[in-house]
């Protein structure tokens, strides 16, 4: 094995509660994390020249030490000594600072691909308790799927898949920064917390409408002040037929949940077509315990087809991953 082709999932957060700040300057957090069809590609290899050889689509991405995916890869390589080049090929469709853990996913591939490529042996708990060292989400994005996430993201409990929806993603013309959202969160000034328990009931039950009513992230708290476009796509997505929306994560990433296929198709456009959000895109939930076969010919049925990933970043994004 030479070579292998992975897959690095977005994710979003459906519920994301903060119950304290640690000692250790940490934050407490209780999240439900989902897993959706937005993805991007990493091949890894072995290389002829010593060292780890990263390569990306984005000029602006750092490929040295910087970069997480080196970092992820430099980790197991140092550990257990191996001293083969490494080549790294991160082409990038998630976008990048946006809440969807887009380079903790890119990280978490390439840990598997380490795993993989040099035979490591590594179990998933393994893998994740190297990952936490670099990234609170590495663990999640080596676990995906519908999972409950405690402390400070790395306790993990695998729940039922969530009700499938069609999920619209939009990313505002702004940056945040996650030293930002987190340094001015007033944990004993939220004014109400989300019932992170009863989502995680609502999905145990496969209820939708409670999954999506009970949605909630905290840091709202301190992103829609500092950054109005953020409600602004909110209410955008809510008056288009959303069922539900909200920012993931630390932002500025907003996510609407719809029920009906050609609503969601409707603000997929709509909101393309306006001048809010630089990044759109119209996907569903990535499930790990739904065979690929199965999950395309559902797609086929509610027709969804393949999406080349060549195809610009803006077009509907139905991928599919294995």
């Amino acid at each position: 094995m030479k070579e292998l082709k992975l897959k690095a999932m977005a994710k979003v957060n459906l519920g994301l509660d903060v119950v304290r700040r640690r000692e250790d300057g940490y934050h407490e957090l209780r999240m439900v994390m989902q897993s959706v069809y937005l993805y991007d590609q990493i091949r890894i290899g072995m290389a002829k020249q010593p060292g780890i050889h990263v390569r990306t689509n984005l000029s602006y991405l750092p490929t040295g030490e910087e970069n997480l995916a080196y970092k992820a890869a430099h980790c197991l390589l140092e550990e257990f000594g191996i001293k083969s080049g490494l080549w790294i090929e991160l082409q990038k469709f998630i976008p990048v600072a946006a809440g969807l853990a887009g380079g903790s996913s890119d990280a978490a591939a390439v840990m598997v691909g380490v795993n993989r490529l040099f035979g490591l042996g590594l179990s998933l708990e393994e893998l994740q308790e190297r990952g936490v060292k670099l990234g609170a989400d590495i663990p999640y994005c080596l676990l995906r799927g519908t999972a409950l996430a405690e402390g400070i993201g790395e306790k993990l409990t695998a729940l039922p898949q969530a009700p499938d929806c069609w999920v619209l993603l939009a990313k505002p013309k702004v940056h945040v920064s996650t030293k930002f959202v987190y340094g001015n969160l007033k944990v004993d000034a939220i004014p109400s917390h989300p019932d992170i328990d009863g989502q995680v009931q609502a999905i145990q039950n496969g209820d939708f409408a409670q999954m999506a009513d009970r949605m909630g992230n905290v840091l709202e708290t301190v992103t829609i002040p500092a950054f109005p476009v953020i409600q602004a796509i909110k209410d955008s997505m809510l008056s288009y037929g959303a069922v539900n929306a909200m920012m993931s994560g630390s932002g500025p990433t907003v996510f609407g949940l719809f029920d009906d296929r050609e609503k969601a198709k409707a603000a997929y456009s709509r909101l393309r077509a306006g001048s809010m959000a630089r990044d759109v895109y119209l996907t569903r939930f990535f499930h790990n315990r739904v065979k690929t076969s199965e999950a395309l010919e559902k797609h086929r049925e509610q027709g969804l087809g393949n999406h080349d990933m060549s195809a610009n970043r803006n077009e509907e994004f139905q991928q599919m991953s294995v």
